[in-house]
């Protein structure tokens, strides 16, 4: 039986695309496909240490310069108020966010988690790349006009 990594390394060759594996102290594994999508984003995809068998499948959004000196501006409260905003439009797309501060940016990382067996294929697999391409372009659009 091939592993999860295998089958998505496969999926993807068949598919044609190039990617690089990156190691990580949280996953099991990382493939990270690099400029992707309407902006050039990096998408990545992961198998987490911690559920065996799940597959995250995402693209971090990092706020444009304008938006991060006005985030660095708001309160506590205020910064609050936006992550909540941005979370219930992530919801509302059916996506799963995480927000980051990673190379002294802040980012909004949107996330499709495929965790059943049926879905655990190459169609499906391949339509969610189309998918979490749609959906942060979504919310790329929803920050710009939000923040």
């Amino acid at each position: 039986m091939n592993s999860l990594r295998e089958d998505v390394q496969r999926w993807l060759m068949h598919e044609n695309y190039s990617f690089e594996e990156i190691t990580t102290k949280e996953d099991n594994f990382k493939i990270v496909l690099k400029n992707i999508g309407r902006d050039s984003s990096n998408l990545e995809i992961f198998e987490p240490k911690q559920q065996m068998n799940i597959l995250v499948i995402g693209i971090k959004i990092q706020l444009k310069a304008n938006q991060i000196v006005r985030f660095l501006n708001l309160n506590e409260k205020e910064k609050e108020n936006l992550e909540k905003k941005i979370t219930d439009f992530c919801h509302s797309i059916k996506a799963v966010n995480k927000f980051f501060y990673e190379d002294g940016r802040k980012k909004v990382g949107v996330y499709i988690v495929l965790d059943k067996k049926e879905q655990l294929n190459q169609s499906v697999f391949m339509e969610t790349l189309t998918k979490i391409m749609e959906m942060s372009d979504k919310t790329r659009e929803f920050l710009w006009k939000a923040f």
